[in-house]
């Protein structure tokens, strides 16, 4: 193999005649900015930079009809801090007079923002890279609405107060939701002058073999391999959630067997190019963003469902696992703060079954995606339910009975705090909004543990540059997305996926061009 050229993961070689062209490459144009991958945070690095005047190149992986990386499976929600209401509204023009004076939007500062980060992951965060997103959170928001982006007040975390008026809290969403934000962004790219590349697979990083410097992208597409130069490389090609050897490697055998709830590309090669290359591993490599999703799911994450396998309304019910017991604190924190950790709970128990069990007090507040795409078991007694769903009716009906007995006759849940209406005596317990599985017909949903993106990555600066394992920077290589890691550990508070996305994205693509094009580097 070429010295200087980092080949894929797996053992794969690349041919000896393979070499830089600083100019062309079978009549190709060289890049000053070439980004590898699709999704959100690729994309907000090729504009950022394109904006900085250089020549972009993205690579993405997939054929244009399934383009987008894990950016179109999501709700298209991002949190963000915000010092007033106003600096919400004001991302949202398309709002009337009368939806404004309809509308509570609730505070959320960066302290709060940090805080919830820090709690989530149990304080094992990067606390810098944590304030980064925070600090930069509204400015990307707003950067990105500059740009096109069109946003509405979404479901995400949503209320209706006394007096018909809707309350939303740390969050927006974008129009059209992880679809319609994939597709703007896709626009505005191109209105920008970004060319995109369709089934171009990254196959190997160049580097200069006496600086070190990253120069160059091995790509491989329908007519063959080539080598292309470039100024600076952006690698926002996600974790490895979809590749079952590296989830296996990495977090165990419990994620050999896992539904994905995403796109089958995202599966680390471009993160294993840069560990080869002397990048520094950071964050929880045996953790993942993992949510309970539908049991019937399919083993990918499908276009035409999208983010609507997701079944985190367990906050409203119970759920038990084939034993008919329960196995979770259903009621720890608000759904956003505890989903993305509940699915690998869920993968954990036996055949990687779960059932969440509703009465007709909680049914009126689960998502609206249970009805769009389940039909749930019914019974009018809880043994009859069990008979539907395959557990014994026997143990469901005294798991039931045991929670009901840990709980006041009459308590009722307010869905809109922590009200700490708790189960006492009983083990797991319920924290918040435990009130008695007692109002029939009783309805049930099968669920298993999907998998949505992997915590482990590569270290990144505060411009974004990958950091090597003696803290130095990787000259030319930049990361952004899901591939960088010391954002989340445990788990995340929700939405804040893709602002991680769309910050590290600005950054990284504003300074690889800037490192390209010989200018300083770019602060916010």
């Amino acid at each position: 193999m070429m010295p200087g050229i980092c080949a894929p993961a797996g053992g794969a070689t690349l041919p000896e005649s393979a070499r830089i062209e600083e100019k062309t490459m079978s009549g190709h144009p060289s890049w000053d900015v070439v980004v590898a991958g699709a999704g959100n945070a690729a994309l907000c690095a090729a504009c950022a930079a394109r904006q900085e005047g250089a020549r972009v190149l993205v690579l993405e992986k997939a054929p244009r009809e399934l383009r987008g990386g894990n950016t179109r499976f999501t709700t298209g929600a991002m949190r963000f801090a915000y010092s007033s209401p106003e600096g919400v509204l004001a991302l949202i023009p398309d709002l009337s007079p009368g939806e404004r004076a309809n509308v509570e939007v609730q505070p959320y500062g960066q302290d709060e923002f940090y805080n919830d980060l820090m709690r989530v992951t149990e304080g094992l965060a990067d606390p810098d890279l944590s304030q980064l997103l925070v600090a930069e959170s509204y400015p990307v928001i707003r950067w990105m609405t500059e740009l096109g982006v069109r946003w509405e007040l979404g479901a995400f975390q949503r209320a209706v107060q006394s007096g018909h008026r809707a309350r939303f809290h740390a969050m927006i969403q974008s129009k059209g939701a992880g679809p319609g934000l994939s597709d703007q962004e896709f626009g505005i790219a191109e209105g920008l002058g970004v060319e995109i590349w369709y089934d171009a697979k990254l196959v190997g990083l160049v580097q200069d073999p006496a600086s070190g410097r990253v120069v160059g992208v091995r790509v491989r597409r329908p007519d063959g391999i080539s080598t292309l130069g470039a100024g600076a490389i952006v690698l926002g090609t996600g974790g490895f959630e979809a590749n079952r050897e590296l989830r296996v490697r990495y977090m165990g055998p419990k994620w050999d067997e896992v539904k994905v709830r995403g796109s089958r590309f995202d599966t680390g090669e471009g993160l294993m190019m840069a560990l080869e290359l002397g990048a520094q591993s950071i964050g929880q490599w045996s953790g993942a963003h993992s949510t309970p999703i539908a049991a019937e799911s399919p083993d990918h994450g499908s276009l035409r469902l999208t983010d609507l396998t997701r079944r985190a309304s367990y906050v409203y019910g119970l759920m038990v696992n084939e034993d008919a017991e329960r196995f979770a604190d259903e009621g720890e924190d608000f759904w956003p703060y505890t989903y993305a950790k509940m699915g690998s709970v869920v993968q954990g128990q036996p055949h990687r079954a779960a059932f969440q069990i509703f009465d007709q007090k909680g049914l009126p507040w689960i998502e609206r995606a249970y009805y769009a795409t389940s039909t749930p078991a019914e019974g009018d007694t809880i043994a009859e339910l069990a008979e539907k769903l395959g557990l014994d009716p026997a143990k469901l009906s005294r798991t039931v009975d045991e929670f009901n007995r840990s709980i006041d006759p009459g308590a009722q849940a307010n869905p809109w705090i922590r009200d700490g209406l708790a189960t006492r005596g009983l083990e797991p317990a319920k924290s918040n909004w435990a009130t008695r599985i007692d109002q029939p017909p009783y309805v049930g949903y099968p669920v298993t543990g999907g998998i949505t993106f992997t915590f482990g990555g590569v270290k990144i600066d505060r411009r974004a540059r990958v950091i090597d394992t003696e803290e130095l920077p990787i000259a030319g290589l930049y990361a952004a997305g899901e591939l960088t890691g010391g954002f989340f550990h445990f788990n995340y508070p929700g939405a804040s996926g893709l602002t991680r996305g769309s910050v590290t994205g600005r950054i990284a693509g504003a300074n690889a061009a800037r490192e390209a094009l010989g200018k300083p580097p770019w602060t916010s």
